[in-house]
């Protein structure tokens, strides 16, 4: 309960507030407070680390970017999860901006990372015997004179290259490189939870949770975690030939395909960067904030999927 009320109230603060700068420091004092280990990288490190797909979508903000990853550590660990939230503490749209009714709630585009937050702490409470890494990148999606442009081809952290098709499909664009830090940790599983797609929303609803991956094992572990939890979660499908809508003539990749299967596409576009055979994506783009209370959960912020995620890391 009181992860989730962390969780909460970081996603309810404006974003004026809860800037990357002021998540970096509510990450800090976590690590400090339970003594684990923490990692925060400033522009300056992001750019020599070729952070290029992040640096890109917050480059048209007046905040600083900021990466965070917490680690807890326990002596024998059975395994090693990665849990990467997404961390756009405001999305406008960028130079293809939202409109107005599509903007109010952009506040709460760094859920993601707030729930790994929430996570965290309470695994550092109740301390099982899994190595817990979270990771965030952190910035803004903002329209300005140094915005990233449509048409941009940028060359993520992997060596892919990426042409920008949509400023507004700014999340998987973070999501990519902080998939490809993940790789030098060699966990045995990858999580990431994101608000990433409005087509979430348009399939499942605002009380109902996308998840995909490439493990059906884990996709059924996870679903049955959910399911006892009371947290309802639908498998989304995830094809090969999914990447046929992301074909670019100058790029190894669009960041958009098609309107239709909207998340599955963007899933597909994520599959790229992470090497772990046990890969699961969380799309809470509809049922991280709702507008009316439904079953337990009052209106606003849920917290949704801090319960499940570490009921499923500690079983």
């Amino acid at each position: 309960n009181n992860a989730m009320n962390f969780t909460k109230d970081m996603v309810f603060e404006s974003a004026e507030i809860m800037t990357p700068s002021k998540v970096a420091e509510i990450a800090k004092n976590l690590a400090d407070e339970y003594k684990i280990e923490a990692e925060i990288f400033d522009k300056n490190k992001l750019k020599e680390l070729n952070f290029n797909a992040f640096l890109a979508v917050g480059q048209g903000s007046a905040q600083e970017p900021k990466f965070i990853r917490l680690a807890y550590k326990p002596e024998n660990p059975k395994k090693k999860i990665v849990l990467i939230g997404k961390g756009i503490t405001f999305d406008s749209g960028g130079l293809d901006i939202k409109p107005p009714s599509s903007m109010l709630t952009m506040k709460t585009d760094m859920t993601g990372c707030a729930t790994v937050l929430g996570v965290m702490k309470a695994i550092c409470e109740i301390k099982p015997d899994v190595e817990v890494h979270i990771m965030s990148a952190l910035c803004e999606n903002m329209p300005s004179g140094s915005s990233y442009k449509v048409g941009d081809v940028i060359t993520s952290k992997s060596g892919k290259t990426i042409e920008v098709d949509n400023t507004d499909a700014e999340g998987r664009l973070t999501l990519a490189d902080v998939l490809t830090y993940a790789d030098e940790f060699n966990p045995d599983e990858v999580i990431d939870i994101a608000t990433l797609t409005g087509a979430v929303i348009v399939a499942l609803g605002n009380n109902i949770t996308g998840i995909m991956g490439n493990n059906q094992e884990m996709i059924d572990n996870f679903k049955n975690t959910a399911e006892k939890i009371g947290e309802p979660v639908w498998q989304l499908p995830i094809y090969e030939d999914m990447m046929d809508g992301l074909k670019s003539d100058i790029a190894d990749m669009k960041n958009t395909g098609p309107r239709g299967a909207g998340s599955s596409v963007a899933g597909r576009f994520l599959q790229n960067y992470t090497k772990s055979k046990n890969w699961l994506h969380i799309d809470i783009a509809g049922s991280a904030y709702i507008d009316k209370p439904y079953r337990e959960l009052q209106k606003g912020a849920t917290g949704v999927m801090v319960r499940t995620l570490t009921e499923y890391i500690i079983k």
